[in-house]
Order: structure tokens, then C-alpha cells, then sequence
């Protein structure tokens, strides 16, 4: 008899922690179901979506590189929040047959910062390193949290298009990626009451790329750095910014947190929370 399920697709796919994830928390929760991985080439996305259209046991899947985008057209009906960034990572099978499409990636970044921007702030900046998929909801997500925006990456056109189409209101800046590669003598004003952010948002640091080259002088004192590559956990951006006196987010916290929104929209219960030391644990094992 087949059970209850919920997937991750992507190609590849084989990297992926959210079998592991949401099958933790299945566990937890005792609910007779599971979680699998599903490799989806581009030329099989809409066959895909038509076959388990038919499958009253699917109750979605999340989606990843390179489909976050290619998905859109395919399904019935789009979030708004999902709308604005461009990308889909989670679709919904209805009770009725038909998908819905959201993305939970911006409110997962958002999670780790919570503490912080329920303060109120004279000024929010954020400097984000990268101009690829994952940057998109990112950019939304900071810019509709009163953020201004430095985006960079090795294409300057392209990091002011996606501020023009994603952040069109406010000041944001778009300079060449190599501008924080060396040092910088800039004299930082009093950051009372501010608050700045550098975000990784790129691949480098992930195993097998190069490290991302920021010199941690381009960063306001008491800046937090995020990093949203999760293989290695402790990066090199990680690890120089605590060098340099900052505070510190991993990738992981990104992870679990657009994963928990996700499985409650297929399982129908909020994913257990009060155990992500353990799933933090399993997951760096």
C-alpha cells in the first residue's frame, strides 16, 4: 500500500538534506508518512508533475536547482510572496488535484534574523555577495524588511536588474563583486541603532568551488554574516568574519527554516522545532 509522501526534485539531487530533514521530523511527530529525493531532469519536469497530479498520496514536493523557475508555468495557481521573488521551491498538492506553487525561502532566511529586526533600527543595510537564483528571495525578503541594498556580483548589469525588478524602492547599490575582494581604509560612521548584514548568497565556499574573497574590512562593526552554503557548515567567509570580531549565521539555519514552512503545508503539522540541536546533530554527522 503506498504511503502518504512529499518529495525533493532537482538535478542533481543527490546532495540534498531535505530527505533527512523532514524525515526527522516525521519521526518525531509519529506520522506514518516519508520523504523522498527524486532526480528531475528539465526535459522531464512536466511529465513529472502530470504523473504525480494523479497520485492522491503525493502531497508535494520541494523544488531545487535549476527548476525553481521552470516550474511556474505548470502549475494552477502562485503564492503572491512566490509571484514577486520569480521562483517556486515548494509546490502544494491541493485536495482537489491541482498544485500550488509558494516559496519558502525568504521566510526562512528570515527566521535566524528574527531577534534582531523586531528592534528598530535608524538604518538596516545589508551587503549581499551573489546574483544567482537564491539571491532572489533573499533581495526580496531584506528589501521588504526596510533593508538598503549593496548586491554584488561578477556582473554589475545583471545585480541591477534583479534590485529593479525586486527591490524597486530605495537607494541600492550594484558594484562589481572584486570591490571587497581586497582591503579598505573606509572610515565607518557611528552604527549606533543600525544595522548591517553580509550575506553570502553565492556558491563560493562550497565544496569544490573557491572561497568567496571579502575582506572583512568592507564590514561595519558589529555587522552578523550569513552564509547560506551549507557543505562545509564552516566556511572561510564563516570563519574570517568571527575572526574579525562579527557575529555569525550558518547555513543550516536557512535550510531547516524554509524546510519547516514547507512541511507543514504537506503534512499538515508544524514541524517540531523544540528538537533542531538533534537535527542539527544528524545533520552535520
Amino acid at each position: 500500500m503506498t504511503r502518504v509522501h512529499a518529495e525533493v526534485i532537482g538535478d542533481p539531487i543527490a546532495q540534498s538534506k531535505s530527505p533527512a530533514i523532514h524525515n526527522f521530523w516525521l519521526g518525531k511527530l509519529g506520522i506514518d508518512a516519508e520523504y523522498r529525493a527524486r532526480h528531475v531532469a528539465s526535459e522531464g519536469l512536466a511529465d513529472y508533475l502530470a504523473e504525480r497530479r494523479s497520485d492522491p498520496d503525493w502531497r508535494g514536493c520541494n523544488v531545487t536547482m535549476p527548476h525553481k523557475q521552470a516550474v511556474m508555468p505548470l502549475l494552477d495557481r502562485i503564492d503572491p510572496l512566490a509571484e514577486a521573488i520569480g521562483a517556486v521551491n515548494t509546490i502544494v498538492h491541493e485536495d482537489d488535484g491541482t498544485l500550488s506553487g509558494y516559496n519558502t525561502d525568504a521566510t526562512g532566511f528570515l527566521e535566524p534574523l528574527q531577534g534582531h529586526l523586531k528592534d528598530n533600527h535608524f538604518f538596516r543595510m545589508a551587503r549581499v555577495l551573489g546574483t544567482g537564483g537564491a539571491a532572489r528571495a533573499i533581495v526580496k525578503a531584506l528589501a521588504d524588511e526596510g533593508f538598503t541594498l549593496v548586491l554584488a556580483g561578477r556582473n554589475p548589469d545583471k545585480a541591477r536588474g534583479l534590485l529593479d525588478e525586486l527591490a524597486p524602492k530605495g537607494e541600492h547599490h550594484n558594484p562589481p563583486l572584486s570591490h571587497f575582494a581586497g582591503a579598505t581604509e573606509f572610515d565607518f560612521d557611528d552604527r549606533e541603532g543600525c544595522f548591517d548584514l553580509v550575506v553570502n548568497a553565492s556558491p563560493l565556499g562550497m565544496r569544490g568551488q573557491p572561497s568567496l574573497a571579502f575582506d572583512w574590512s568592507h564590514a561595519p562593526p558589529g555587522s552578523i554574516a550569513y552564509d547560506i552554503v551549507t557543505d562545509p557548515l564552516e566556511t572561510d567567509f564563516l570563519a574570517n568574519a568571527r575572526a574579525a570580531g562579527h557575529g555569525t549565521i550558518d547555513g543550516l539555519a536557512m535550510l531547516i527554516g524554509q524546510a519547516a514552512h514547507a512541511f507543514e503545508r504537506f503534512f499538515g503539522q508544524k514541524a517540531p522545532r523544540a528538537v533542531d540541536a538533534g537535527l542539527r546533530e544528524l545533520l552535520t554527522r
